[in-house]
This record gives structure tokens, sequence and C-alpha cells, in this order.
């Protein structure tokens, strides 16, 4: 819209059509505030409360109503011509998460119109395997923009911590990264020409990097795949990818339920390990553990991180026991209860307040957080 609404239509669009006798039919405007109104009605109008308020007559109900006959293409179209990118996010949000509209993530046509965002990634993961070839390309684009954004954001800031802070040291090493200017300049000043207003340079110095690494490390990530962990594979796989290369680490990435596949090999291409990901299943913590230590080849520089909600679907007392004997032999073992950026800490207590007392450490944090604890764990 090309201007603001008035105040009280604005509050007719947040309230919906409950309000509309109230503020006095502010809300029977014509053009786009029409159409706002119908678009959210379309959304909202199928909120449960709001249905059983209809069939006890708490509120008229009115037939009729334009937003009844938007399709899930017609409803994307018009919030993309309506709203602002951020309300659409919110809108296309509300719609996967809150109301289940599938078709958001399996029409093509609306494909080709949503805004990319985490939300819709984690539910084109949830239906990959009802999509077409046609549908699943179209996905797939999704993906890998959603990737591409959450690589961006997480690379910088997991590669400085982990890549060691810069050295005050000063060397004429040129394969040094960072141009030490100040004593440059210093090193050269009798090369000043006054006639030429130029200065030459024989002496380049450089900033050092302190390798906070001197042997490799092994970092073991194992993602519990079931359906509610579904932020956390994503972020994984983005986190894996990031930390995949960097000098004195060497990275798993292992996904679990019942069983355990080791996608170590695809840590290169998180859009292509994300779509071959299969969510769902039980859950068993110990053979995943079972599984990492295995992997282990120098036991005291090795990081088990185990990303999961801690409910065990095997037996808790195995699982505790295969924890104890990797801190007992030295192993760091992290348990994270939440990976992705809500960072939202619901999973078993009690079982995790066990793994700590075997040793293990827990909490719930962002992938930024993951990777400096990781740092701090590597450095202690």
């Amino acid at each position: 819209m090309s201007c603001e609404p008035p105040p009280l239509q604005r509050w007719r669009l947040v309230l919906g059509e409950a309000a509309e006798e109230a503020l006095g039919g502010c809300g029977e405007g014509v053009g786009d505030l029409a159409a706002m109104d119908a678009a959210l009605a379309w959304l909202y109008g199928r909120d449960p409360e709001l249905a059983e308020r209809d069939v006890r007559g708490d509120r008229p109900q009115r037939g009729g109503s334009e937003a009844s006959r938007l399709t899930v293409p017609d409803w994307i179209n018009e919030i993309h011509r309506l709203f602002p990118r951020e309300t659409i996010e919110r809108l296309e949000q509300d719609a996967v998460e809150r109301y289940g509209i599938d078709e958001v993530v399996t029409n093509p046509d609306v494909l080709a119109r949503v805004e990319p965002n985490e939300v819709l990634l984690a539910a084109v993961l949830r239906v990959k395997h009802l999509m077409n070839p046609e549908v699943l390309a179209q996905a797939r684009r999704l993906v890998a923009e959603v990737v591409r954004r959450l690589m961006e954001k997480l690379a910088r800031e997991v590669r400085q911590v982990l890549s060691g802070a810069r050295d005050r040291r000063r060397t004429l090493r040129r394969g040094a990264r960072k141009l030490d200017v100040r004593r440059t300049l210093r090193a050269n000043l009798g090369l000043w020409s006054p006639t030429e207003r130029k200065l030459y340079v024989e002496k380049i110095w450089f900033f050092t990097r302190r390798r906070r690494f001197l042997d490799p490390w092994q970092i073991v990530l194992l993602v519990d795949q079931s359906g509610s962990m579904v932020g956390s594979v994503i972020h994984s796989a983005v986190t894996a990818a990031c930390l995949s290369g960097l000098p004195g680490l060497r990275t798993h990435l292992i996904a679990f339920d019942t069983a355990v596949v080791d996608l170590t090999e695809r840590t290169s291409d998180p859009v292509e390990l994300l779509m071959k990901v299969q969510l769902g299943g039980g859950t068993d913590i110990g053979r995943a553990v079972a599984y990492a230590t295995q992997l282990l080849e120098t036991p005291r520089r090795s990081i088990v991180v185990l990303i999961t909600d801690f409910y065990e679907g095997g037996s808790p007392d195995l699982l505790v026991r295969r924890v104890k004997a990797l801190c007992e032999q030295g192993t760091k073992v992290l348990g994270l209860a939440a990976l992705d950026e809500q960072a939202k800490p619901v999973y078993d207590r009690d079982l995790a307040a066990r793994l700590v007392r075997a040793g293990a450490h827990v909490a719930a944090m962002t992938p930024g957080e993951l990777a400096g604890w990781i740092a701090e764990k590597v450095g202690g």
C-alpha cells in the first residue's frame, strides 16, 4: 500500500471481523484495505477458538466472504502485493506452523513466490517425500537459498572463533594475512620522496595468527533426526559445513533415530545433505554414542557433541554408562538441548542431569555459541 491506514482501520485489521461493529464499520473499505482484510481473514479466520465462538453464537457468522474464495496461490499473490516483507514472512510462517497448510510448500506456483526462511525449509524437509519431481526441484531452490543465508551468517563467526586470535607479534613473512600498516610506514619513512610525494616500500610487515590448534582435534556431531528436532538438523548441517575444512579440525556429522547414518561425506554440500535426511522415527541416543566411540582415534583430543532433546527411546542407563566411559577416557562430551536460533530448552531435564553427573556438559545454545563452546573446550 502507498500509505498507512488510519488508526481505527489498522485496529480493525488486527482484531478481525469480530471488531467490525465496535469500531463503527471502519473495515468496510474498498481496494487494498478490503483485500488486506480478506487475506488476513482467509488465514486467521480458521483459528479454532474463533470457530468455536461462531458455533456458540458469541458473534454473528457472516456468509459470502470473499476470503473464502481464495486459493493458496491466490493468497500468496495477494499478501506479496499488499504487505511488507517482514509481514509476508510471518503470514507464511503461521500458515505452515500454526495451521498446517502444507500446500504452501508443495504447490510449485506457491513455492516460486514464497519468501525463503527457516520455517518453510523445515516444512519442506517434513513433506519432501510427498513431492513430485517438479515440486521437489522448486523446493530445492528454496532450501538452497535458506542454506546460503545461514552459511553467510554463521561462517564468519565460526571461522573467527576457531581460527585463533590475532597475535601482535610482527613478521616479514608475506604469507601472513594482516598487513601491519603502522609498522610498515615507520620502517620505510626514510624512502619518502618529497618531490614525487611518494613513499617507496622495501619492507612490509604483517600480523601473524596464532594457531589455536597445534594438533588436530576430532569433532563428532550426533544429531537427533526425530521430527521434533528438524531445526537442529538444519543448523547442524550448516554448522558442520562451516567447521569442515578448518585447520586443526576433523568434523563428522552423524544423524540418528533408532538407526545411525554417517553423513560426513556430505558436509561439503549442506543442501544435498538436507534433501537426503529422513525425519521421524524413534530415538536411540545410546546407539549413536556407541557409533561415535568407534570413530575416535585420539580420545583425549576429541569432542562428541550430542544434539537431542534427550528423550531416550532406548535404555537411559546404557546411555549414561556410555557417556561416562567417554568422559573417563578423556573425551569431551557436549550435550545441546537445542540448536536453532531461538535455542528453546525443551528437553528431558532428568536424563540431561544424569549425563552431567556422568561428566558431560549440557546447555541450550545457537550455532554461533556452539562454535565458541567448542573453541573453549579445545583451548582448555
